[in-house]
Order: C-alpha cells, then structure tokens, then sequence
C-alpha cells in the first residue's frame, strides 16, 4: 500500500456517513490494544476555538522540553496536519504503516454485529495509535464534534477543557445552548478536573450540574481566572492574566482577534490545573511561537490580504469585532463560501454589512456547499450598495479579488474551512511566491 491508496482507504469511509456513539469505536480500540490509554491527555471540547486552544497549550508544552502529540480536525491544507508529534505532523510513510496496522481491526469490525466505524472514528484510531507508538508524554486531543458521543471521548484524561458554547450543528446537538452544553459536558469524567471559557449562564448552569454529578470541580475563565487586554493589532495581542496562584504581565500572542486572547487565558488557565510544575517562562515562549493556520491570517500587509475559517455564527462574530478594530480607515472586499447545513442568513446578517468595498460568493469543492447563486441573492438583502458578485470557483474568485484589490484596502476570504483550504493554496502562489 502507498500513501494514495492509504488515503482513498481512509475517505472511501465517508461514504458510511457520520453515526454518532461510542460502541463501536470502544471495540475497535480494545482491538487495537486500547492505545488511547497508552499516553496521558488533555480532551478539549468547545464550539470555536478548539484548535488554536489546543495549539496554545500543547506550544508551552513543548516549550518546556515535553514531548506532545496533538490530535486536530479539520485539516487545513493535507490529511497528514491530523496529528502531530511536537509540531511535525505525521508523515506519509507513517500514514501507511499506521493503516496497515488498523485496517484488519476496523474489517473485523465491520464484519460483525457491530458493524462498520465511521471515517472519523477510524481516523481517531488512526491518530491514538500513532501516539502509542511514538510514546508523547501529552496527547493534546480536540473533539470532532459534540462530545459525549464523540469517537475522541474514549480517552481517559487528566484534565477536560471546554472552550465557549454557541449553536452549531443544532440538528445534532440539539437546539438550545443547554442542549449543546449537555453534550459537550460529556467529556467530563469522574474526579477529573474542567475549566471552561464558556460565558453563557445556560451553558454554566449545565456544567456545574454535571461536575456535581461527577465529583470533580470546575474552574472559570472571568471567575477564577481573568485576563486583560493591554493591546491587540495586525501584531497580535498583549494580555496579563491572573488567577488564584499568580499574576502574569505582558503576555504575547501572534494570532489575531481578541477572542484569541480568551483562548490563550483559557491555555493558560489548563497548564495551570495540569499535574506539573508550573513554568512561566515556557508559558511566554509557547504562547508566542504558537500559529494556527487560517484564523485571521495575514497573507500581505499591503494590500492587507487575510483569511479566517469562521464557519457559525459564534465565529463570524468574533470575525466581524476583529475587523472592525483591524480594517481603521481601510475598505474591505469579501470573499466568501460557505456550506449549506449553517445558519446561512444569519451568518451573511452579520459579516456582509462590514464589506463595503466589494462582495464575491463563492462555493468550495464539497458536496455540503450552499449553492452560491443562491446565497447572493440573499447577501444583497444585507449589501445596501455594495456590489454582490459570483464565482463558483474558489479558485477564480481568489485571483479575481486579488487582482484588483487597490492599495490602501483589505480582502478577507471567509466562510467554510474548505473555502479556507482551497483559497490559503492560491494565496500562498499568488503573494508568497
């Protein structure tokens, strides 16, 4: 088997849908020998800011000479940004060998009364296995979706971290914050600790039923641990922080948007709790070194060219607050695919009003796209007089945008993660070449 091969193996399983539950992929770990269980973890859960929460922690981590493995979803620009050991992710030689290793468990399992594991849940296989080869004294592991019935969740963590709590994948999750908390809630296991950045007291409310049932305790960001912003920019930001312990000054993140700083706190606020010495000198290095691709990243300065894979309305939201403070006497362009199972009108409410220089709907290479035809006529109830254009192509509607973006104003490509993905390759030809 090569790498392609490997590959349609793993995607030939989205053909099997999603199929949320924990028996399945509880067998195919015990057939696997239970490697999730082989290194200690961290499991962080959310609506947004999972990845770039992840990424913060697992930086200071490995500031601090630990060896991390970190578990993500989606992928931005290749399957093998999954998983990672310290930062290098996975390479394809490794892919294989670890398919050739799991393929014969997730056969036998689809063989028998269990029956066949999602793509996801062979994937998760995919990335504990490798950790229990590479043998990371952290496994840093972001929920795909929800969390009680999330394939991740069999991990048995030292601590449970919960990022904010908004509406996303109400068909799923149920639609009510405290439905989607409930679920969320369901990687909180017994004696464990949890902190959370969640700000909703529905939310809250849910949490603190849950630990009570659980036995452990919960910690807060705003209660137990606060933070302040002392500065934030194209530059990244500057925050102190504190909690019951100590006080920190001037600490330094390069990812933009303020809600990034929450994130960071909330990182912050996990090392803390974790059972190790706390080093604040590694916190500073980690945070500062950490990059997540395609959140509010800057392609170019001039023209200011950015992209940020907000996909809900959580997102969009946190999207429309950074630019108004970034975009100071600047006129934006737009670019944006989405997908057709979000809160489209609501989302298009939100950002398509901010772009006032020029509007271009676009669709990404998926099947779940929303028909762009459609979502322009949708974003003209919201342009005033900005025009509204489509291009199907991702692709096309990048070089177009770039093309004739003047100096002096900003192009922001938004939407969808696929968007995100496909627009990040031109990008990188068009302005990085």
């Amino acid at each position: 088997m090569d790498y392609q091969k490997a590959l349609e193996w793993i995607h030939g399983l989205y053909r099997f849908g999603s199929n949320l539950g924990l028996e399945r992929v509880n067998r195919l770990m015990e057939l696997l020998g239970n490697p999730q269980h082989q290194f200690q973890s961290i499991h962080i859960a959310g609506t947004n800011g999972k990845g770039s929460t992840a990424s913060f922690l697992a930086e200071m981590l490995q500031a601090e000479g630990f060896k991390v493995g970190l578990y993500t979803s989606p992928y931005i620009e290749k399957f093998t940004n999954r998983m990672a050991i310290n930062g290098i992710d996975i390479s394809e030689e490794e892919i294989v060998r670890i398919v050739e290793k799991v393929k014969p468990a997730v056969e036998e399992l689809a063989a028998g009364e269990v029956g066949q594991p999602t793509e996801f849940e062979v994937v998760t296989a995919l990335a504990f296995t490798y950790f229990a080869l590479k043998k990371p004294d952290w496994g840093i592991v972001e929920v795909g979706l929800g969390g009680r019935l999330d394939a991740t969740n069999v991990v048995q963590p030292r601590l449970s971290v919960i990022t904010n709590i908004g509406l996303e994948h109400t068909q799923v999750l149920g639609e009510t914050i405290a439905a989607i908390a409930a679920e969320k809630a369901g990687i909180i296991k017994r004696g464990v600790p949890v902190v959370t950045a969640a700000e909703k007291e529905e939310a809250l409310r849910v949490f603190q039923d849950v630990v009570a049932q659980k036995e452990t305790k919960l910690w807060q960001v705003d209660r137990d641990f606060t933070y302040e912003i002392r500065q934030a920019g194209l530059d990244g930001i500057i925050f102190d922080y504190q909690s019951p312990w100590r006080k920190i000054t001037g600490l330094e993140i390069k990812l933009i948007g303020r809600h990034q700083a929450r994130n960071a706190a909330l990182a912050v606020a996990a090392r803390e709790l974790m059972p190790l010495t706390f080093n604040e000198e590694s916190v500073r290095t980690g945070l500062v070194r950490t990059r997540w691709p395609g959140r509010l990243e800057v392609f170019s300065r001039e023209p200011l060219v950015m992209v940020d894979g907000a996909h809900n309305v959580d997102g969009i939201l946190a999207l429309r607050a950074a630019l108004k403070e970034i975009l100071v006497g600047r006129r934006l362009q737009l670019v944006l695919g989405i997908l057709g199972d979000k809160a489209v009108d609501e989302i298009l409410s939100l950002i398509i009003p901010v772009a006032d220089a020029g509007i271009i709907i676009t669709a990404p290479d998926n099947p779940r796209a929303a028909n762009p035809y459609e979502v322009a006529e949708l974003a003209k109830r919201y342009a005033g007089k900005t025009p509204v254009d489509v291009i199907p192509s991702v692709d096309d509607a990048v070089r177009r945008a770039v093309d004739g973006l003047p100096t002096g104003e900003a192009l922001c490509v938004s939407g969808s993660l696929y968007t995100i993905s496909e627009a990040r390759e031109v990008l990188k030809e068009l302005l990085q070449a």
